[in-house]
């Protein structure tokens, strides 16, 4: 009997967050330091499938064979050299979404798909997408802890609220176990009055925990998808790179 990986969803409703940055960087830091990390690519826009250097369009099977009982999770993994395995996403998730709501509890299929590979990670880090549908839902019930990304700018947390009553239902209805592990600011630029503002607010409003350290705002976040890698290791020494390290470490 093997332990059970510690499952986090990364969710926030509202796009333009770093939610992709965090999971493909949290998760190359985690692999790092020698975990063994599954990535879950749950947005049909399949970002993270992208940035990791496989192009969805190229994937005849992929998540959304999974959900809907067609193939087992194994079988659409993809290994990626000395870094996280990942379960890629494709467009035709989006159809998943409206063919899984037909089913009886549609919003454990995930869970469902993820049982047998349990005891190959000790950490799961799942990209949800950035709406509160049924895809949301599915990753929030398979998680342990949802770890919220959240862009220090004042309009950028008026959706908390929203995704925090998600939670609540999830926990009601279906993952009872379910933990806020906390806000991760993003984006962040310490050199202003308003972020840091905004980061104090949170706090406040929200009777959240504010994970450390913010992750800076950086160009190098952008550059790096774009030859399918993560900021670690295409500009490791920066403050970027040293800020995801840090929460990995802290969350080990």
């Amino acid at each position: 009997m093997g332990r059970v990986p510690r499952t986090l969803a990364v969710a926030n409703q509202k796009g333009g967050v770093a939610k992709t940055t965090t999971v493909a960087s949290l998760g190359a830091a985690l692999a790092e330091l020698g975990q063994r990390v599954l990535l879950v690519d749950l947005d049909p826009q399949a970002c993270l499938t992208f940035s990791l250097g496989t192009d969805p369009e190229d994937l005849d099977a992929s998540l959304h064979h999974v959900l809907l009982g067609e193939l087992k999770a194994r079988d659409v993994l993809i290994g990626v050299d000395a870094g996280p395995d990942l379960l890629p996403a494709t467009i035709e998730l989006a159809t998943a979404e409206v063919r899984l709501a037909r089913e009886s509890g549609p919003e454990q299929a995930l869970r469902t798909a993820l049982r047998p590979l349990s005891t190959a990670y000790d950490w799961v880090l799942i990209d949800c997408p950035p709406t509160l549908g049924l895809l949301t839902v599915n990753g929030l019930s398979a998680a342990s802890e949802v770890l919220i990304p959240l862009q220090c700018e004042t309009l950028a947390h008026r959706g908390v609220g929203q995704l925090l009553d998600t939670i609540h239902d999830v926990q009601q209805l279906t993952n009872p176990g379910l933990e806020v592990l906390g806000v991760l600011p993003t984006l962040y630029d310490g050199r202003t009055t308003h972020a840091r503002t905004v980061l104090e607010t949170i706090a406040d409003t929200y009777a959240l925990t504010v994970l450390q350290p913010p992750i800076p705002k950086s160009i190098r976040f952008a550059e790096a998808p774009a030859i399918g890698q993560t900021i670690l290791t295409t500009a490791p020494a920066t403050s970027g790179a040293a800020a995801y390290r840090e929460l990995a470490k802290a969350l080990l």
